[in-house]
């Protein structure tokens, strides 16, 4: 069986070194979008360096390595094809207000879980980041693998879509996806041929490449800053999502906001706010992409 979840999850945690600055941080902006128009003020909050905030879904990224999804498969008792192995989820906590511009950090990551679908495997790989100070974030990312279930395991917690709520989103924003947006994405770091090469997504399903899933994430959560957090990165606490279905270079995304309910935006010593966030592909009836998405913040 190509997965062995016992040796998965027993395998020593993968330790390595990170480091970024504010080029690594401004293409990662480029790349998920920010910049346009070039000259507002508030993308030069992203693009400019004498500026710079960084997006907390630069995390991902960091440090330039093998994404999530790819640092799984090379974890002892998982040997699976590439082509059956999909992004399913993704979280985030911060462990302090901001990101920092530029540091030097040490990456450990395991396997958490080991999910037995029947007809896949879904594998939870957590990555804790501490720098000299202490704690910077922890993320995980699940990942679905086809045809590697049946082994009699935890089914684990329902991959069924959470619909979103019932009254009116209290914010709708469209946001662009242009042709290049994937090939500029992958030079952060994820090289998955999944999102240039059209062979390989065929092989994999699909008739064309897609968008990386990471770059939605952080499209999505620039969204919610400029929306309702007055682009004040540093508000965020944390953030996670399900990826529900594909985006494709060229499409627009429709990111709908909720408050929830009794949240009064939070604020800096004014306690913590939460929102929902559904986002969908216009060009295609609002296809669901994104579900179950919440962004917790001061």
């Amino acid at each position: 069986m190509p997965i062995d979840a016992a040796g998965a999850l027993a395998a020593a945690p993968r330790v390595r070194e990170i480091a970024w600055d504010h080029k690594d941080v401004q293409l990662y902006h480029l790349g998920i979008g920010a910049g346009r128009p070039a000259t507002d003020p508030g993308e030069l909050r992203y693009t400019l360096e004498s500026r710079l905030h960084v997006l907390p879904s630069f995390a991902t990224v960091a440090g330039g390595g093998v994404p999530g999804v790819i640092g799984t498969l090379s974890v002892p008792g998982v040997d699976v094809d590439l082509a059956r192995v999909l992004h399913a989820g993704q979280r985030l906590r911060l462990h302090r207000p901001a990101v920092p511009v530029r540091g030097r950090a040490r990456a450990s990551s395991r396997v958490v879980a080991v999910y037995d679908k029947g007809s896949a495997a879904v594998l939870v790989l957590r990555t804790e980041v501490t720098d000299a100070d202490g704690p910077l974030w922890t993320d995980e990312a699940e990942v679905f693998v086809r045809g590697e279930g049946g082994w009699g395991g935890e089914r684990g917690p329902s991959g069924r879509p959470s619909p979103p709520p019932a009254a009116p989103a209290d914010h709708v924003v469209e946001r662009a996806v242009h042709e290049d947006q994937a090939l500029l994405y992958r030079l952060s770091g994820d090289w998955n041929p999944l999102h240039a090469d059209p062979e390989f997504a065929a092989r994999a399903g699909f008739e064309r490449p897609v968008l990386h899933g990471l770059c939605t994430y952080g499209a999505t959560l620039k969204a919610v800053v400029d929306t309702l957090l007055d682009g004040d990165v540093s508000r965020v606490r944390g953030y996670r999502t399900r990826f529900a279905g594909v985006v494709y270079p060229g499409e627009t995304l429709r990111v709908r906001m909720w408050r929830a309910t009794g949240s009064d935006g939070g604020g800096p010593g004014g306690g913590a706010g939460e929102a929902r966030v559904a986002v969908s592909v216009v060009e295609r009836g609002d296809a669901p992409v994104l579900d179950g998405t919440v962004v917790r913040y001061e």
